[in-house]
């Protein structure tokens, strides 16, 4: 907007507190495209649980809070759901905030 109102790269540059060269990089994309914003939606492997399965493996912990990750592991992969690692399974649940914690023992 500040190059169709007359105002230099260095201007536009200051005004929007970037640098130089992001401003010239900007212009020039919205010149090539007609848009700025990125098309790249993530990077990284696609997650093997999510949606629906991340659920299913929260309620499975659920049932039984005692149970250790390899045992939720193979109680997960006995579903109809493809078979995940422990540690994907691990991940997974401190994603959700589901944690292991020790019980407080009280000395009364």
């Amino acid at each position: 907007m500040a190059q169709r109102l007359g105002r230099s790269i260095t201007e536009t540059a200051r005004l929007v507190g970037c640098s130089r060269s992001a401003v010239v990089s900007i212009h020039a994309k919205w010149i090539n495209d007609g848009d700025t914003s990125s098309r790249c939606q993530g990077v990284g492997r696609p997650r093997v649980i999510k949606g629906k399965r991340r659920r299913r493996l929260s309620r499975l912990e659920k049932q039984n809070r005692r149970q250790t990750v390899a045992q939720l592991t193979a109680q997960y992969n006995a579903g109809p759901s493809a078979s995940v690692s422990k540690h994907t399974v691990q991940r997974t649940l401190l994603d959700r905030g589901l944690c292991r914690r020790r019980p407080l023992v009280c000395l009364c």
